[in-house]
C-alpha cells in the first residue's frame, strides 16, 4: 500500500490535508531495519510513495504551524555545492518534527534552479537576519561544517545595542553554557539622541545566541532582544549577519560575501 492510504485510513484527514501536511514537513517514513533493527527515519513528501513490510510513518499536524507562511529569503551567490542566502527575520534555521516549510533550507531546495538539496551548515537565531550557508552536497556540508569548527569562517555582525559604548574595542570571553566563547566587539557609531550604540562584533565560537547573551552580560543590551534585554522594546531585534569570509574547501579559492546595501537598513 502506498503512503497515503495508510494514513489516510488511521486519521480523519483528508488526502488534501494530507498531501499538504507532507508537502510542508509534517509527515516522517521510519524504515523497517534488519533484524528487528528500527532503521533511519526521514521526512516524507511522497504521497504514493511504496511502503515496505515493517516500515512506520509519523503524522505530526498542527494546523496553525502549516498555516505560517514563510517570509523571503535572498539569494545572494550560488555556488553550486552550496549557495549564500540573505536569511530574513522570523524564517529558521533549522525545522522540527511538525514541518520545515519557514527554513531556510527548505527555501533553498524549492526555489535554486537546478533544484538541489539542501543542508544545513551553520545557524542564525529565528530573530536574527544576515548572511546564511546552505550545502547542497552531504559533502559540501561536512567540508563547510568542518571550517566553522576549525574557526576558519570569518563572521561578522553589526547590531544596535542600548547605551554608549565607548570608543575603545572590547573582547569578551564569558563562557556560554560552559563551553568557551569569544566575541570582538567595536563601535561603529553612537546615537546621543537614542542613547544607542552600533557595533561591529565579530566571533571566534558560534554560542547559543552567544552575542545577544555577551552584550546584556556587559550593560549593553541588543536593541530588540525582549529574552536577555529590555522586556519593553517593541523592535525587531537589531542583530544582522553581514560578512561571511572563508577558502572554499573544493576550489581552495579565497570567498569573501558581504551583504548589499539595501538589506542593511539601519546597520550603516
Amino acid at each position: 500500500m502506498v503512503a497515503i492510504d495508510q494514513i489516510a485510513d488511521r486519521c480523519d484527514l483528508s488526502k488534501q490535508r494530507i498531501k499538504y501536511a507532507m508537502k510542508k514537513g509534517a509527515v516522517w517514513l521510519t524504515h523497517a531495519g534488519k533484524e528487528g533493527k528500527e532503521g533511519h527515519t526521514q521526512r516524507l513528501r511522497r504521497a504514493k510513495k511504496q511502503l515496505n513490510v515493517g516500515d512506520t510513518l509519523h503524522l505530526y499536524y498542527d494546523e496553525h504551524l502549516l498555516a505560517v507562511e514563510p517570509p523571503t529569503a535572498t539569494l545572494i551567490a550560488d555556488e553550486g555545492d552550496y549557495s549564500i542566502w540573505h536569511k530574513p527575520y522570523g524564517m529558521l534555521s533549522q525545522g522540527s518534527k511538525w514541518s520545515d516549510h519557514c527554513t531556510i533550507n527548505r527555501w533553498a531546495e524549492q526555489h535554486l534552479l537546478p533544484e538541489r538539496p539542501a543542508f544545513i551548515v551553520h545557524r542564525l537565531d529565528r530573530a536574527a537576519s544576515g548572511l546564511i550557508l546552505v550545502a547542497h552536497k552531504k559533502s559540501s556540508a561536512a567540508a563547510l561544517a568542518a571550517l566553522f569548527e576549525k574557526r576558519d569562517i570569518d563572521k561578522r555582525y553589526r547590531v544596535i545595542v542600548h547605551g554608549n559604548f565607548g570608543v575603545y574595542p572590547r573582547t569578551i570571553n564569558n563562557e556560554i553554557d560552559g563551553r568557551t566563547a569569544t566575541s570582538k566587539a567595536s563601535l561603529l557609531s553612537y546615537d546621543s539622541e537614542q542613547e544607542r550604540s552600533l557595533l561591529e562584533i565579530k566571533i571566534e565560537s558560534g554560542r547559543k545566541h552567544q552575542i545577544r547573551r555577551h552584550m546584556a552580560e556587559t550593560g549593553f543590551p541588543v536593541v530588540g532582544d525582549r529574552l536577555y534585554g529590555e522586556k519593553e522594546d517593541d523592535e525587531d531585534l537589531q542583530l544582522i549577519a553581514y560578512s561571511l569570509s572563508f577558502v572554499d574547501p573544493t576550489t581552495k579559492e579565497q570567498r569573501d560575501y558581504q551583504l548589499p546595501e539595501e538589506l542593511m537598513a539601519n546597520f550603516n
